[in-house]
């Protein structure tokens, strides 16, 4: 199973977002659920970095599934920056309903 973990702050300024787990869908190389989170997570996150320049850290091994994108407390994201990263939350929460929670599950957590 993928969770996907959105990680707020206080006054839900989107902090970090952390991808664990390969989904289980199917076998390695045939997983349309695994593929289909990888490819919403990157997109947006290429997104953020390529169109509106955002800054940020990321951490990621393709093996385990494990992807982290921590950005920064000092400088609050765009609000179009907002809006990609609204709609990767919710294409991710449609494919959680989709195909079940048993190969997804989406968190939104405040810290």
């Amino acid at each position: 199973m993928t969770t996907v973990e959105i990680r707020k702050d206080k006054k839900g300024s989107y902090r970090q977002i952390i991808c664990m787990g390969h989904a289980g869908y199917a076998k390695a190389g045939e997983d349309i659920v695994c593929a289909a989170i990888s490819v919403l997570v990157i997109s947006a996150m290429n997104s953020l970095e390529g169109l509106a320049g955002e800054k940020f850290s990321e951490t990621t091994d393709e093996e385990t599934g494990f992807m982290n994108f921590v950005f920064p407390e000092d400088k609050p994201l765009q609000e179009k920056s907002v809006f990609l990263l609204d709609a990767m939350v919710y294409s991710l929460e449609n494919l959680s309903r989709e195909y079940g929670k048993k190969y997804l599950q989406v968190k939104v957590k405040e810290v």
